[in-house]
């Protein structure tokens, strides 16, 4: 009898754990459920939260300061230098005009300066001499008119001849016109001389002109030769030879600069929201996989690209579109010692990390 009721109750013994299993299951799978959701519902408030706050542009391309070589005098290249691809430092020859045609340009211009700065001497020298003969002239007006004065009182009672008269009245009138004519002369070279005697050769308008000469001369003699704007590397240099005729103004080759590198970027203009001069970027290059750079929001253009553009869009017709604009911001990178040659024209893409985060009150 025991042992029956022993055996029977056996079972009852193991139901309850698996009664306690049931029912755990059964309230894990709601918690599991609202668990999900909640974790989903956080997580997806967070990527709210912060999305506004960082902006990911690929229509990015890295830029660096280009000049073309040329100069504004024609001649013949004398010689190159540089050869394509080579560094080259501020101030290094590029390229070599023949100089001879501007050194006798030069030789003449000088020539021609010393020699009005002699004329302008002779004109100082020459008004003093002018004075002097004034002086003469009207020591004889002086003398004419006292034996003027004498034979007008002896004529009338003999004691001179009627002739004699004439010829002193005529030698004193002579004299007179003589030294009106000197001060005229004297006069009008005083008036070359700026109306100052002693007037200083080198503020007057014919010697200035000459040195203008001479300094336009020895400007071209300078710009024969052409010297690097900045660090950088040349490039097309194949396109001139010595021999070649280059005229003036005519672009010879290229420079670009290895110092003054950026980044330009053009997002769109609803991505500019929170972006600010300041702002912490991150540049991935295509060229090199793995690598990043920092850099810093340099400055925001005032402009969209297309507002410079040969044919502008024309928005007055009644089939117009909108059509979101983009807005050039350059990017200054952070570039360290032994990092990756960056190439103007590279494709990149930079985040921007504008700082900012959404709140409820962005909701309302």
């Amino acid at each position: 009898m025991s042992q029956a009721a022993t055996a029977g109750s056996a079972p009852r013994v193991t139901e309850t754990p698996v009664r306690s299993r049931r029912i755990s299951r059964r309230l894990l799978r709601p918690i599991l459920m609202l668990g999900g959701i909640l974790v989903v519902a956080v997580a997806s408030g967070a990527y709210w939260l912060n999305g506004g706050r960082y902006v990911s542009i690929d229509d990015s391309y890295v830029r660096a300061a280009k000049e073309t070589i040329a100069t504004d005098v024609s001649g013949i290249v004398a010689a190159v230098p540089v050869r394509e691809g080579q560094r080259v430092k501020k101030g290094d020859i590029l390229l070599k005009l023949d100089p001879r045609q501007f050194q006798i340009a030069l030789d003449g211009a000088k020539a021609n300066l010393g020699g009005i700065g002699s004329d302008l001497d002779a004109m100082k020298v020459d008004y003093q001499r002018m004075l002097r003969e004034v002086e003469v002239k009207q020591a004889l007006v002086q003398s004419d008119q006292a034996s003027f004065d004498r034979y007008a009182n002896l004529v009338k009672s003999g004691g001179v001849t009627r002739a004699d008269y004439d010829n002193a009245r005529f030698q004193l009138a002579a004299n007179q016109q003589s030294v009106i004519a000197l001060k005229t002369m004297a006069e009008v070279q005083l008036a070359k001389l700026g109306g100052n005697p002693y007037v200083d050769i080198h503020t007057m308008a014919a010697y200035r002109q000459a040195q203008a000469r001479v300094d336009e001369a020895q400007r071209q003699l300078d710009h024969s030769v052409i010297y690097a704007p900045f660090d950088g590397v040349v490039t097309q240099v194949d396109t001139v030879q010595p021999g070649m005729y280059l005229a003036a103004s005519t672009a010879a080759f290229g420079i670009i600069s290895t110092d003054d590198v950026w980044v330009e970027a053009n997002p769109k203009e609803t991505e500019l929201t929170w972006v600010k001069p300041g702002d912490p970027v991150v540049v991935t290059v295509d060229t090199y996989p793995g690598r990043s750079w920092k850099g810093v929001v340099a400055s925001i253009a005032p402009n969209s690209g297309s507002e410079f553009s040969v044919l502008p869009a024309q928005n007055t017709s009644g089939n117009w579109v909108k059509v979101v604009q983009r807005i050039p911001v350059r990017i200054r990178v952070e570039r360290k010692p032994g990092d990756p040659e960056l190439r103007a024209g590279m494709s990149v893409e930079t985040t921007i990390d504008t700082g900012h985060r959404r709140t409820l009150g962005d909701l309302l």
